[in-house]
């Protein structure tokens, strides 16, 4: 392919859609972002509108390619938060929500109402349910449709399909009914190991709906991230994007996916005295890659199944064929750390003084410095020897996998100044890298996968060099963070360089488009300090059994 060939990624987040041009080494030229709109009209509902996502997208794509000739945009891909969608036999929304407002047809991940039906299915003991950790989540898309079921029969008994949002997408762009083997694998219960829809599974949990007409509603043909799709865009789609039609359609990744499968190619630039470390940091299956936004997802490939409770997977081919994926996660980490800054009473104040481009954990981390230099503690991770966190607000997805979980603080006093929100701040981003190294003992110790090598970070947490270097030391495992900071739209656009063969293989695309990165090393002289603050992480967790223990007597 020429110089002039490019790809559109697209990745559709929590609270935006974004679209991305990006040449064939994985290079970003344009990018734009568009907010979407979120209903959280009851406890623990979060909602969205395919329409208004359907058309931030359009609207951003138009805004990075409206420079170039469109014969030079070769494929277009997208990637997604793993959110339903719901459609009628026009193909038009159906309302998720108790107040019946059709545009209101996505179940958000983050969205905890499927509990009961999440315990219903996890009571089964079904032999799929060792693929999720042990039991499903009930972020994941089968409770989901169980609680619909359930509660809104007037949506139930008119659904033509449920998509994964990443699905739709794709579906919106092509007009062909295609899965990507990695949404319905790791959101759907679907048998990777098989390579089917389990009857006895839906059947089992009072879904056997879904298995009329071989599974239409749910999916009968499932495609592998990077296959092309159909005959590319409609006339119709590429109207609503100012593209090509039959522009060629990636199939797509769940949004953390695309990051992993951006970072997983990424190379450390070395200096000379790191040579040795080459050959380990290019070990495919000695890499984690953690994709840090309002959540985090920690992302690993081995060649061999590695099951585990409270991790999920491992999922054949969800990311890279003839490689096992292994899923951990945070379900609340960009947003845990928002959530504490913002309801401090020193919030306000430091925003108001806060330069033009300036961000508060900016400023945060620098007093940290001067804090860690006027208390000649020589390391800021000493700030906060007797101030100690669980960061689990929003319930543990891995490796405990337990949603009832809650938040604890040791250490508490009366002090009300910057200093204080900063040492807070501190300690619930070690608390994040404690629960990181949680998955990775987990991993490692009690299931003996093949150990880690090193790090890699994308999303908006890995711009914040006190969050990257605290993983690197409580791990202790050198991080890399991409020059190329949006891994997951460059991730996204993988996917359509794969499906045009600018590259010959998935793997191969990874290595050519992932560029290099930053290398953060590992501090051994504060691993003792880590290693005692983790044995405190880890009895607050027996804590909070006790606590529960007691009260449940």
């Amino acid at each position: 392919m020429s110089d002039n060939t490019y790809f559109v990624g697209v990745d559709v987040g929590t609270g935006s859609a974004r679209a991305a041009l990006v040449d064939l080494k994985g290079k970003v030229l344009q990018q734009h972002v568009k907010a979407i709109q979120t209903w959280n009209s009851e406890r623990d509902h979060y909602e969205q509108s395919s329409e208004d996502i359907w058309n931030a997208v359009c609207h951003c794509v138009k805004i990075v390619t409206k420079d170039i000739n469109k014969e030079y945009v070769k494929a277009i891909s997208f990637d997604a938060t793993c959110s339903l969608v719901v459609l009628d036999k026009k193909g038009e929304p159906l309302t998720v929500s108790r107040t019946n407002e059709n545009e209101r047809n996505i179940i958000l991940w983050m969205d905890h109402r499927a509990q009961a039906e999440a315990a219903l299915i996890n009571a089964t003991k079904h032999e799929l349910l060792q693929y999720v950790g042990g039991q499903v989540s009930l972020e994941m898309e089968i409770p989901k449709l169980l609680w619909l079921k359930g509660n809104i029969k007037s949506t139930w008994n008119k659904i033509w399909r449920a998509f994964d949002l990443p699905d739709f997408l794709t579906w919106r762009s092509t007009g062909v009914d295609t899965r990507s083997l990695c949404s319905v694998v790791c959101k759907w219960n679907y048998d990777a190991m098989n390579m089917r829809w389990s009857v006895d599974f839906l059947k089992q949990i009072g879904l056997d709906d879904l298995c009329v007409n071989n599974f239409e509603i749910i999916g009968q043909r499932i495609c592998e991230p990077g296959a092309a799709v159909g005959a590319g865009l409609t006339e119709q789609a590429a109207k609503d994007l100012s593209l090509l039609p039959g522009t060629i359609v990636g199939t797509s990744l769940i949004d953390a996916h695309a990051g992993a499968l951006g970072m997983f190619g990424c190379r450390a630039a070395l200096e000379a005295s790191d040579k040795l470390l080459e050959t380990s940091l290019d070990d495919l299956q000695g890499k984690m890659a953690l994709i840090c936004g309002t959540s985090t997802c920690h992302m690993s490939l081995t060649r061999d199944p590695c099951l585990a409770h409270g991790v999920w997977g491992p999922y054949r081919g969800a990311i890279l064929p003839d490689y096992f994926l292994s899923e951990g996660g945070q379900s609340a980490a960009g947003i845990l750390l928002d959530f504490v800054v913002k309801s401090h009473t020193q919030y306000t104040n430091i925003q108001a003084k806060l330069g033009k481009n300036e961000h508060i954990y900016t400023y945060l981390n620098n007093l940290l410095e001067k804090m860690c230099s006027e208390r000649k503690c020589g390391d800021i991770c000493y700030l906060t020897k007797d101030l100690h966190v669980w960061p689990d607000f929003h319930g543990n997805r891995s490796p405990i996998a337990d949603p009832n979980l809650r938040g604890m603080i040791s250490g508490l006093n009366m002090n009300a100044d910057e200093e204080s929100l900063a040492l807070l701040y501190l300690a619930f981003v070690q608390a994040l890298a404690y629960g990181t190294r949680h998955i990775i003992d987990n991993l490692v110790e009690k299931y003996k996968r093949v150990p880690y090598s090193s790090m890699l970070f994308c999303g908006g947490l890995a711009k914040n060099n006190v969050y990257v270097q605290a993983h690197a030391d409580i791990c202790q495992l050198p991080a890399v963070i991409p020059n190329e900071q949006e891994m997951v739209l460059v991730g996204a656009a993988m996917l359509g360089a794969c499906a045009a063969k600018a590259y010959e293989t998935l793997e191969i695309t990874s290595k050519e488009m992932g560029g290099t990165g930053v290398l953060l090393k590992p501090k051994a002289s504060t691993k003792d300090y880590h290693n005692r603050k983790y044995r405190v992480f880890l009895q607050m967790l027996e804590d909070q059994r006790k606590y529960k223990e007691i009260m449940e007597k």
